[in-house]
């Protein structure tokens, strides 16, 4: 029976990262290992990237700032948050959110190619 568990858990994995996302399942993955108390942040995460992806800017920014404030130490969060803050014109929380998320893992790429267009883009639009 063990042996049996054992085989399928790699299966359901593949099978959930192919369905949402692989960002968002190891987002997800990474919010549920860390406690039942990070399972409404794993919630609002996804509410948040939803909405962010279906260009409902205002609900994304209220989904990913209390996931934030709910599980402060998931990079991916302070990302998507940061897009969010972007999409809705909020340029300085959105460079912090970005910060953030690369203070929190440094081998997150997405959360620093964001921080390095954000910057050039602030700059080139500096007087």
């Amino acid at each position: 029976m063990a042996c049996e568990r054992k085989n399928l858990l790699p299966r359901l994995t593949s099978v959930l990262a192919s369905l949402l996302g692989r960002e968002l399942w190891w987002g997800l993955l990474l919010l549920l290992a860390s406690g039942c108390a990070t399972f409404e942040g794993a919630r609002l995460y996804s509410r948040g990237t939803a909405a962010l992806e279906e260009g409902r800017t205002e609900n994304a920014v209220a989904d990913l700032e209390r996931a934030a404030e709910l599980v402060p130490h998931v990079s991916e969060i302070q990302n998507h948050l940061g897009i969010a803050y972007q999409a809705a014109g909020r340029d300085a929380e959105a460079v912090r959110a970005f910060e953030r998320a690369v203070e929190l893992d440094c081998s997150n790429v997405a959360a620093q190619t964001n921080l390095e267009r954000i910057r050039l883009r602030i700059a080139r639009e500096a007087p």
